[in-house]
């Protein structure tokens, strides 16, 4: 998915419960589901941070090293400026775009 392009808001709100609730009607269930996919999405984002970094790694001195910093520093900054991977999970869910299932509960439908 592109998280750079994501409706999420880019700071933290408060949230309605109700909400919350309507996905799997239990709301801690609701808030590991979304832990789950926020690490899911921070692991994404930091691998795709990394490869963008990797291309500037330099193992020798020179001047040349002043303007690579610079762009660097612009990446990490962009990638700061991204909405929290919470924030961008909660919206997923929001959209119905997180797919999830409990086999605990599927368990018990099937007895």
């Amino acid at each position: 998915m592109d998280y750079k392009k994501t409706k999420a808001a880019p700071s933290t709100i408060s949230r309605d419960l109700e909400v919350l609730t309507l996905e799997t009607g239990n709301i801690y269930e609701t808030v590991m589901l979304l832990a789950k996919r926020a690490n899911q999405i921070s692991s994404e984002l930091k691998e795709e941070l990394n490869q963008k970094l990797q291309e500037f790694a330099s193992y020798t001195d020179n001047l040349e090293e002043i303007f690579e910093n610079r762009e660097q520093i612009e990446i990490s900054k962009f990638y700061e400026r991204l909405p929290k991977p919470t924030l961008i999970a909660f919206e997923e869910l929001k959209e119905g775009e997180i797919y999830h299932r409990n086999p605990a509960r599927e368990n018990k439908q099937r007895i």
